[in-house]
């Protein structure tokens, strides 16, 4: 079954143009021009990947984001026409997973979205390993969910992708570089504020103290890694 993407944007020329070009590299491809509109097609199609624009009628692309991250696990890529760094941070605080500014290259958004597809096609367990025991966290490969004393965390399919990536190589330190070639799939242009604001949003709800850290800790000036057991 081909993969359903969500394209979220006020204008048509734009949205018809994502659509004939997403059908022919063979996705199945919904479109919404509002934000209302999105947020009900996405809660009910449940789209493998939503192509989210940010100035959007009746209810910003924020505000969508933040409703459908709560119900919805898959890829979430933000369209802007604005560059402002804090807009970019604000959407992958609120739980997006990659972002793409206007105007775009139509090569460099297919990348972009046949690589966050490709990561979550390959999702699964890694190495021999499939359950991961550290203190109050179990990371369970095998059922795709990471616990905290018992309970299931509500994390992103980004979140799970960098936990997961650290955990089973714990010990070892990270590059911010690396961990968005390994983790996002691909060369992020430089912008390496994408791994901070995805690990800080990642030790909120791992750490019981996200600013003292017990399990994803901060190697000064190199990176980061995952406590070894």
């Amino acid at each position: 079954m081909n993969e359903k993407i969500l394209v979220v944007d006020d204008e048509k020329p734009i949205v018809d143009i994502l659509k004939y070009n997403l059908s022919k590299e063979g996705y199945n491809v919904l479109a919404a021009y509002d934000g209302d509109e999105a947020v009900k097609i996405g809660l009910k199609e449940n789209p493998d990947l939503i192509l989210l624009d940010i100035m959007l009628p009746k209810q910003d692309g924020f505000s969508v984001c933040k409703k459908l991250r709560e119900k919805i696990t898959s890829p979430i890529i933000m369209l802007t026409a604005r560059g402002e760094e804090v807009d970019k941070v604000l959407g992958l605080e609120l739980g997006a997973d990659d972002y793409i500014t206007k105007p775009f290259s139509m090569r460099e958004l297919i990348a972009r979205v046949k690589a966050n597809l490709r990561r979550v096609a390959i999702s699964g367990p890694q190495g021999d390993e499939e359950i991961i025991k550290l203190g109050d966290l179990e990371l369970d490969f095998k059922s795709y969910v990471v616990r905290k004393k018992g309970k299931p965390l509500d994390l992103t399919f980004r979140e799970y992708e960098l936990i997961r990536y650290l955990a089973t190589q714990a010990g070892q330190v990270f590059t911010r570089e690396k961990l968005l070639e390994e983790v996002w799939g691909y060369e992020y242009y430089g912008d390496i504020r994408t791994v901070d604001v995805t690990i800080r949003r990642l030790r909120e709800k791992v750490e019981d103290d996200a600013a003292n850290p017990e399990y994803i800790l901060t190697k000064r000036g190199v990176g980061y890694y995952f406590r070894k057991p």
